[in-house]
């Protein structure tokens, strides 16, 4: 009789386990809005979840400390007209993040160390380019400032944060919504899915397709994808029978998966969360109540299922920890952070030692907090692999750094570096162009400079009211 050989890895014993009562957040009215985004996201400073808020869009920002009962007049990050649908931490800034919204901006905010007496309400940018509701943010890996955002105008547009300009926007290769893109390694390429089935590998700064497939998974229900440490795309999907699928390609033959398995029948998509330290993935579905896990190797079958961590109630969210902000004295290789109707709860995953030594083996360098590049050499052509740093003494998150925002000169008219910033080039002679564009940047730039003065008004009368109740 033949032996069962047992693959080797050291992550065949991953165990997931949910945090102490006392280590959640407990009364957060999570947002209801039906959206299939994460609502949740987390970095080595702080945690950001999406709430239920009357008459605008919110997001609550606590200090990862703040564990416990969460006071009803804690101070939220408002600023939107419409639900916040997106948010997403800078990665080389802990302090900075940015909020998508129905209301078709996109803005980006200086979250203080210290926690504030009320709202923030003023955002550091705003960043208007959409037609419709603003649903994915995504920063760049390696590029300073650099975010891309995708809208329900089925526009991807990619920002210079720290400019408040257009660098690149692909206005003509969707033509339908788009349900989730997603960055190489090094900023260099995108996977895009879109409602018309098709996964799309592109060059943004050629605006080009460079690889795509029709069909990944065959059912209608939404598509995710994200890139693989090796330049595969990993995919979750639904069979033509609504059946949930998972499905490993290799974009330089698109014509068969590199592996494609059948789940299960639940209807939720299955958001991916990958950790290219150790290649695994990391399932969760929206309304499920647990958490698959798999590791993508070289060997057949190429992806092998580790384990299931369950719990009874189901997940409205998920935050994903980037390897930076977690424990290696514990051998703790990934942390998320489970969004309930009321509450949010970390769950750990750990990889049993009995030395309590570092382990080199788990904990790889992995990306730090500086960028590689800066915005205007990434788009001039540009890579560089994300700057790495070792975990072998802890991470210690840097103090407070501000983003300052520096808006180009509106009366300078020469034309930015590097490719057109969009591919709907107008044909009008150059000095036509540059005097339309002067006029459209200087009413954009006027026009922002009131609703910043309307928004500071508002500020103020509410600062008076308070004052005038306080007396009474």
């Amino acid at each position: 009789m033949s032996r069962r050989v047992v693959r080797q890895s050291k992550f065949r014993h991953v165990f997931g386990q949910a945090a102490k009562a006392d280590q959640a957040y407990e009364d957060i009215r999570v947002s209801k809005v039906t959206w299939d985004s994460s609502f949740c996201a987390v970095n080595p400073k702080f945690l950001a979840i999406i709430v239920e808020a009357g008459g605008g869009g919110a997001f609550m920002v606590l200090p990862l400390a703040k564990t416990g009962r969460v006071d009803k007049n804690y101070p939220l990050v408002t600023g939107h007209t419409a639900p916040v649908l997106d948010i997403d931490w800078c990665p080389h800034n802990d302090n900075v993040i940015a909020s998508a919204s129905d209301d078709t901006t996109i803005m980006v905010w200086q979250i203080p160390d210290y926690t504030p007496v009320r709202n923030i309400t003023e955002p550091i940018i705003t960043l208007e380019g959409h037609s419709k509701r603003v649903g994915i943010l995504s920063w760049h890996p390696t590029a300073r400032n650099v975010l891309l955002s995708a809208g329900g105008d089925n526009v991807i547009i990619i920002w210079n944060v720290g400019t408040g300009e257009v660098l690149l926007s692909l206005d003509d290769i969707h033509p339908d919504v788009i349900h989730s893109v997603c960055w190489n390694s090094n900023g260099s390429l995108l996977a895009t899915t879109c409602k018309d089935k098709t996964l799309r590998i592109i060059d943004p700064r050629k605006g080009q397709v460079v690889a795509e497939r029709f069909a990944a998974h065959e059912g209608m229900r939404p598509m995710r994808a994200v890139f693989t440490r090796q330049g595969q795309i990993f995919t979750t999907g639904f069979t033509r029978m609504s059946q949930r699928e998972l499905g490993l390609w290799d974009p330089n033959n698109f014509e068969e998966p590199v592996a494609l398995q059948e789940m299960d029948t639940s209807n939720g998509v299955l958001l991916p969360f990958y950790d290219p330290d150790s290649s695994i993935v990391y399932l969760c579905g929206k309304g499920d109540s647990s958490i698959r896990y798999f590791e993508i190797t070289e060997e057949p079958p190429f992806v092998h299922y580790l384990n299931t961590f369950s719990s009874k109630e189901p997940q409205r969210g998920m935050g994903f920890m980037p390897k930076r902000g977690l424990d290696v004295s514990k051998c703790e290789i990934a942390r998320f952070y489970k969004l309930h109707e009321r509450k949010c709860e970390p769950i750990i995953m750990t990889v049993p030692r009995k030395s309590d030594l570092f382990q080199d083996d788990l904990y790889p360098d992995t990306p730090g907090p500086e960028p590689a590049l800066e915005a205007d050499e990434w788009l001039s052509g540009q890579d560089a692999e994300p700057v790495l740093i070792s975990l072998r003494d802890g991470y210690v998150p840097p103090k407070h750094r501000e983003l300052r925002v520096t808006k180009r000169n509106i009366l300078d008219v020469r034309p930015p570096p590097g490719p057109r910033r969009s591919q709907s080039a107008s044909d009008a002679p150059l000095s036509q162009q540059h005097t339309l564009e002067t006029l459209l940047e200087e009413i954009k730039a006027l026009r922002e400079q009131v609703q910043a003065q309307e928004r500071r008004i508002t500020a103020l009368e509410n600062m008076l009211c308070e004052l005038v109740d306080d007396t009474d």
